[in-house]
């Protein structure tokens, strides 16, 4: 075997906190490889947010194109041209991806290496390249970075038919007759609604009693009613027993929560029942690096392993599976190792969108957790059947609601669904930074008409 390749800092996996980490060792003077095993850019431009919401903009045109005599437009027969929405998802996700890579090929001292990186120790690595050659890299100091992957649950017979999942759905050529769903999260509903505005009959199957889990029942059960209205069979407290393949069709067994026994027979399986690290391939034991019992990587709040010099950020250390979040990971590394800082990720926010439509902004404490921690609280709430802006653009379905301490009159979090509902929650993530009571936005004057002035109103909606 050839000598080590020196470095001062390895970063494996190019996703939304590698890459930026590496550019910012690199600029900061440090030699720094940078180990991918297939695309630049990491789940989010590749299999994640860029092209799944290059689709659901595909989706939503096809639902608007069907509501447009509400509108007074008058229209044609709605085609859905698989081939061409995917070649527009392809075309977007190239375009990220390859000026990624251009970038980092153009940071001096970086070295952007494809291929397969295992610890062999706490310092070095042996990276299997893409032509099947090795080399060796050793560095003072690892970054991992590799994320995550679709989870396959324990059915009986999955493993015997053709299934889908969250990254080969968007590679269809046509449209499913009939989509069967396996799980009730954000994956499984933004691909359910997609797909049922591209024409598909959906069945989502979920085992728990309610849809998207950590949200409040009121939210969730509001989410179930929408997508039930737009025509998709939602099933609660289902758990899959066993799948087969009969003739073309692929049945899905499962049992309710009562016992009874039901059969769903479709085209397609798409399974969204959540991700599982990248790590078997990393062997972290050969370098000392604690993973939990799900196979995530420890970390502490300043995203140090076990292991002296090597770091965990993104998905694969068990924090939230946001790209947002992803990011945040790095600056707090930059900030401790470039800026000499104290950054850590204690208390820090958790802003979210869900791209189902109406979209789901969430900040902050649910209602249910701030009732846990015996919070005073008020709770305003409001329908989107209020707001001036969603009646006039004829978007009216679900509410906003915001959770407030009735001591400081600081808001507490937030879930909007309705129009635009991520960018309304960002305006209430905002006013949470800067410690404003909720009077201020009460009282505000904002333009009208626009989906911002409905803050003035939500916080006149507080239960009794």
């Amino acid at each position: 075997m050839s000598a080590p390749d020196e470095y001062n800092a390895v970063v494996i996996g190019s996703g939304q906190g590698g890459n930026p980490l590496c550019k910012a060792l690199a600029l900061a003077g440090m030699r720094t490889a940078l180990v991918e095993r297939e695309h630049v850019g990491g789940t989010c431009v590749n299999e994640g947010c860029t092209p799944t919401k290059t689709m659901v903009a595909s989706g939503r045109v096809a639902y608007l194109a069907r509501r447009a005599a509400d509108y007074g437009v008058q229209t044609g027969d709605i085609r859905i041209d698989m081939t061409r929405i995917r070649k527009r998802k392809r075309d977007v996700v190239d375009s990220f991806r390859n000026g990624s890579q251009v970038s980092l090929e153009k940071t001096k001292n970086l070295d952007l290496v494809f291929g397969e990186a295992t610890f062999t120790s706490p310092k070095s690595l042996a990276v299997r390249l893409k032509d099947g050659t090795q080399r060796t890299l050793r560095a003072e100091q690892i970054y991992i970075n590799a994320g995550c992957r679709p989870a396959v649950p324990q059915v009986d017979g999955l493993k015997d038919v053709s299934y889908l999942n969250s990254t080969s759905i968007m590679e269809l050529d046509s449209v499913p007759e009939h989509l069967l769903v396996l799980g009730g999260g954000y994956v499984g509903l933004e691909f359910g609604q997609m797909f049922r505005r591209f024409g598909s009959r959906v069945s989502i199957v979920q085992r728990g009693d309610r849809l998207l889990r950590d949200e409040d029942s009121d939210v969730a059960d509001e989410i179930t009613a929408l997508l039930r209205q737009d025509g998709i069979d939602i099933f609660l407290n289902t758990i899959a027993e066993s799948v087969t393949k009969v003739g073309s069709q692929i049945v899905l067994t499962a049992r309710e929560k009562a016992g009874t026994i039901r059969q769903l027979q479709g085209s397609h399986l798409l399974v969204a029942t959540g991700r599982v690290p990248n790590v078997e391939a990393l062997s972290p034991g050969s370098a000392g690096i604690a993973t939990d019992d799900r196979g995530f990587i420890k970390v502490n709040f300043r995203l140090e392993t076990s292991a002296a010099g090597v770091y965990a950020l993104g998905d694969i250390n068990g924090g939230p599976a946001f790209t947002h979040i992803s990011y945040d990971d790095f600056r707090i590394l930059r900030t401790n190792l470039i800026d000499k800082g104290t950054a850590t990720t204690e208390g820090r926010p958790l802003p979210y969108t869900i791209y189902i439509d109406p979209q789901l902004g969430r900040i902050g404490m649910t209602e249910a957790q701030a009732r846990d921690h015996n919070k005073n609280i008020r709770v305003a709430k409001m329908s989107m059947s209020s707001v001036a802006r969603a009646l006039e653009v004829d978007e009216t379905r679900g509410f906003m609601k915001a959770v407030v301490d009735a001591d400081t009159n600081q808001i507490l979090g937030a879930a909007v669904l309705g129009i635009e509902g991520g960018e309304i929650m960002s305006m209430l993530q905002l006013a949470m930074m800067g410690k404003m009571p909720f009077t201020n936005l009460r009282d505000a004057i904002f333009a009208h008409p626009t989906l911002a002035e409905s803050l003035n109103n939500l916080f006149t909606h507080f239960a009794s």
